[in-house]
């Protein structure tokens, strides 16, 4: 499997633990719970999820930028 394949699957599971955190996090809000560290869970995926998100938005470009100057 290809670098980017490894990179596209980690990216979507951890926008499912992002998805999951912030469900988590409006459980806790309905029930009035007070606990801060369930309100910053959901940090934890997101910053490794921003890092790929942008490695996924700039690989089109890159290879467009690759192609021509190759040819």
């Amino acid at each position: 499997m290809s670098f980017n394949a490894w990179v596209r699957r980690i990216h979507r599971w951890l926008s499912v633990a992002f998805s999951a955190a912030v469900v988590a996090n409006l459980v806790a809000l309905g029930m009035k719970s007070q606990a801060v560290w369930i309100g910053l869970l959901a940090f934890v995926p997101l910053i490794p999820l921003l890092a790929t998100g942008l490695y996924l938005f700039v690989l089109p470009y890159a290879a467009r930028r690759r192609a021509g100057a190759a040819g």
